[in-house]
């Protein structure tokens, strides 16, 4: 036999369940701080919701995004806003109303001036009526027809107009006001001041048409004048139109030849009027709107028509859901009408005085005009 020599048998690789297995490392220890894994550590908590901040807590209605719009008026006037008579005399008291609620936004106004054509004024009223206006005022008593067959397409919308007394209630309007003056007693007052100035014991008194107001001025100054010197010589006359200054000139020219030396009248023409008697010895009792500017020597006071506690009824009346049905009647006693003096104009003290106790007596009840 031949032995062959064989490299003894290596001593085989111990089972492997005999040879001990090589340690798992162990498992780094979490830190201290972290809490064990059943609580979630402090550190991974879900964060708080940041709060919102006080000021922008969610309130119970939706916030405003933008500020309340203004309470917005349109007016249709008959002539221009700067006439120094009936257009201005609006024109003037929704400044004052604006000015008094805080300016354009608060109130915002729009206006259409110069509407001696009535249709072209229904047209304007429509307009703004379509447009959104809380209120639309037809200043002229010439634009009522318009008015009633207007309003009632727009139920939403609240209409007035003056000066007049008619609100169409009777028609089933139930959006149109109305209002007016008892222009008779600043006439009144104004014509006893007349009475006491005159010098020739003459007077010239000029409208435009024997209606309205215009005429309750005229008539009341008139009435004035008889109640202090029953012996005048009065002239009165209308030319028929509220715009013709030339007509307004020539009445006052005969007027004056034929010796009268105080006057009035009543229109947006009485600037042809005044015009007249600038240069002559001549006075002048206004109506309306201031007009001292138009002839500082010769205006001697004003009756001025004072829309602004109408206006801010009105805006009320809207406001509160009262679209119409009243009719307002300005007074000196509820100051719509003030008598308003020329301080440049030298009146005697005792005239002033017989005029200031007038208007009193007007405002108490204890003088009656008897203008009807």
């Amino acid at each position: 036999f031949v032995f062959v020599a064989c490299a003894p048998a290596p001593t085989p690789t111990a089972v492997p369940t005999a040879v001990p297995p090589t340690k798992a490392p162990e498992p780094t220890k979490a830190p201290a701080a972290t809490v064990a894994p059943t609580t979630a550590p402090a550190a991974t908590k879900a964060p708080e919701p940041t709060k919102a901040p006080a000021a922008t807590t969610a309130p119970t209605v939706a916030p405003t995004t933008a500020a309340a719009r203004p309470f917005r008026i349109a007016v249709i006037m008959p002539s221009a806003v700067n006439d120094l008579a009936f257009s201005q005399s609006m024109y003037d008291a929704l400044l004052a109303v604006q000015k008094e609620m805080g300016g354009k936004d608060k109130l915002d106004f729009a206006y259409t001036d110069n509407m001696f054509n009535v249709p072209d004024a229904a047209a304007a009223v429509r307009d703004y009526a379509s447009k959104g206006f809380d209120l639309v005022i037809a200043h002229g008593s010439q634009y009522g027809a318009s008015l009633a067959d207007i309003a009632p397409d727009f139920p939403k919308t609240s209409f007035a107009w003056g000066t007049a007394v008619d609100t169409f209630a009777s028609k089933g309007v139930k959006n149109i006001h109305a209002y007016t003056v008892l222009a008779d007693q600043g006439g009144y007052a104004m014509g006893v001041m007349a009475a006491k100035l005159s010098k020739t014991n003459k007077f010239g008194l000029i409208g435009p048409v024997p209606a309205g107001d215009g005429l309750l001025h005229i008539n009341g100054f008139e009435a004035g004048i008889k109640a202090t010197n029953p012996n005048a010589t009065i002239s009165k006359t209308f030319t028929q139109s509220f715009s013709d200054a030339a007509l307004m000139s020539q009445a006052a020219q005969t007027m004056l030849t034929n010796g009268a030396d105080m006057f009035t009248g009543t229109s947006q023409a009485v600037v042809g009027a005044i015009s007249v008697l600038k240069d002559k010895n001549a006075a002048w009792f206004g109506n309306q709107a201031e007009q001292v500017k138009l002839a500082p020597k010769n205006v001697v006071a004003t009756q001025v028509y004072d829309w602004t506690p109408f206006v801010k009824q009105l805006i009320d009346n809207t406001k509160a859901g009262k679209l119409g049905g009243e009719v307002m009647t300005g007074t000196l006693k509820n100051k719509v009408l003030v008598v308003k003096y020329n301080p440049d104009y030298a009146i005697p003290a005792d005239v002033k005085k017989l005029a200031d106790d007038t208007v009193q007596g007007l405002i108490d009840g204890k003088i009656q005009t008897g203008v009807k």
